[in-house]
């Protein structure tokens, strides 16, 4: 199915959303509404590291034990993750138990934290990508939707390079849709014109 999906509310929605109240939840609330929040971004940035190879419902419904787990994703904390912590991860049911995942956490957030001291901030790092702007697209169809795109690929790199990791094209992608650089709600989709709003009031 690529097409927009209507509800039983009468609504159209972006087909991934399916009917799981708690999917339809975070399509309608959460799912490309523009997120300048440095920590914020952050923890979707792991999250979506945590994804891959796995389904995102996965991890929505263990975020919580994700944030009960992380210590609420303060990157100050999550830095200063000792082996002893990371062994203490792997034994919590409630995440994905991923070593390199759960490692790659805590590099990513002394990443984080050189970006914050000596650099411009997290947000503005990224969002200076696409001008401090969501780019609007307007897809019709799911099987429009790039998996990874020029701008996806130059901040994969430039995160890459500071120390990041699980942050792949493809991943950096996902994050962009997630957290609003890029509205990528179909045009058929009910949230396509608010997001669109959103976006020009920027």
């Amino acid at each position: 199915m690529n097409a927009a999906l209507e509800h039983a509310d009468g609504l159209a929605r972006c087909p991934w959303a399916k009917l799981d109240p708690l999917y339809i939840a975070y399509h309608d609330e959460e799912w490309g509404v523009p997120e300048f929040d440095d920590r914020a971004l952050y923890e979707k940035l792991i999250l979506d590291g945590f994804q891959a190879g796995l389904s995102w419902i996965t991890i929505l419904r263990k975020r919580e034990n994700f944030r009960r787990a992380f210590d609420g994703f303060a990157p100050e904390k999550v830095a200063r993750y000792t082996p002893k912590k990371v062994e203490r991860l792997m034994q919590d049911a409630g995440i994905v138990r991923n070593r390199m995942k759960i490692e790659g956490a805590v590099l990513s957030a002394r990443g984080w934290l050189e970006v914050m001291d000596k650099g411009p901030g997290f947000s503005r790092l990224l969002w200076d990508f696409v001008d401090g702007r969501p780019k609007i697209n307007n897809f019709r169809s799911t099987r429009q939707i790039p998996a990874e795109t020029a701008v996806s690929r130059k901040i994969s790199k430039n995160l890459a390079s500071r120390g990041f990791k699980f942050c792949g094209p493809t991943i950096v992608y996902a994050f962009m849709q997630a957290v609003g650089m890029v509205n990528d709600h179909l045009v058929t989709c009910h949230r396509h014109p608010a997001y669109a709003k959103l976006a020009k009031k920027r």
